[in-house]
């Protein structure tokens, strides 16, 4: 199976600050550092890492060339990652505290300049037995959406950041993968009623899909939950001392992903998702975060 990661590109600009800034106030960082990032290549590094074919799609400014090294290195193909002369690319501004929490300010940059050619010239190559990995931070999603589905792939979606444009496009989904707040943004968008606890909240989020779709809910140190089909598997967290959670929902996703494409029970790819998680919140930065197919086995006990 060929893995499309068609998503964005991005320049992390970190901040390390003693707690978050709030409206009106100036605050002192104690440093700056510049990763390589954006939802999209995050997780075409942590696919790649966890062993699958993966293609990256997507566009890029001339500033952010060293990200396709980055994806490159990583053991992923660029060829259709597009640079643009007239915009920079995609960037966010990250507040991280001494506890390893985050918050992102996102600038879209080239990753909204994806056109439907662009698309017309990626999908051609690509059909039954492929996949798709869609997050939302890059433009025509739906078209993205619709022309795979056409294609006979299987559409993997992360719906982050969540808005009510997302809703169409849930239908066409095999695996939704999100977090508590945007499993509740999706239902109070569907007009459904919002349960507290997440395992009603799982419940109710694959209720108001097909029944083939597999709803992925990462619940931080509580653990994931996956429901599909009117069943509904538990995953632990594994314990570790965070130091940057940045990259642990895109790490949860590629390797889950790996391990669910590649034939694995969901039980297993839950597990091996959990632990390379678990692996990337103990590092700094993003991409560089996420740990090999290696390393997550070695740690999971093979």
């Amino acid at each position: 199976m060929r893995v499309l990661c068609f998503g964005s590109l991005n320049i992390d600009y970190v901040y390390e600050v003693p707690r978050f800034i709030t409206g009106g106030e100036t605050l002192a960082a104690a440093s700056l550092r510049r990763f390589s990032g954006g939802k999209g290549l995050n997780q075409s590094i942590a696919l790649a890492r966890a062993g699958l074919e993966v293609r990256h799609a997507g566009a890029v400014g001339r500033d952010g060339l060293f990200l396709l090294e980055e994806l490159r290195a990583a053991g992923v193909d660029t060829g259709y990652v597009e640079v643009l002369e007239d915009v920079q690319t995609g960037h966010t501004v990250i507040q991280r505290t001494p506890s390893g929490e985050n918050c992102i300010l996102l600038y879209g940059g080239a990753n909204r300049s994806i056109t439907r050619e662009h698309i017309d010239r990626v999908l051609p190559d690509f059909g039954p037995g492929d996949a798709l990995v869609l997050q939302n931070e890059i433009s025509e999603l739906p078209c993205l959406v619709e022309r795979a589905k056409a294609r006979g792939m299987t559409v993997a979606l992360n719906p982050s950041p969540m808005e009510d444009g997302l809703l169409p496009l849930l239908p066409c989904a095999d695996y939704l993968l999100l977090n508590e707040i945007e499993a509740a943004q999706l239902l109070g968008g569907l007009g459904k009623p919002v349960p507290e606890a997440g395992e009603a909240l799982a419940e109710a989020l694959a209720a108001a899909l097909p029944a083939s779709a597999a709803v992925v809910l990462t619940l931080g140190a509580q653990g994931s939950l996956c429901a599909r089909g009117g069943r509904l598997i538990k995953q632990a967290a594994v314990p570790v001392r965070a130091v940057d959670t940045t990259a642990a929902g895109d790490t949860y996703t590629g390797f889950f992903l790996a391990g669910a494409l590649s034939g694995q029970s969901v039980e297993r790819a839950m597990a091996y998702a959990s632990t390379a998680a678990a692996i990337a919140v103990t590092r700094p930065g993003a991409a560089p975060s996420i740990p090999s197919r290696e390393e997550v086995l070695a740690k999971l006990g093979g």
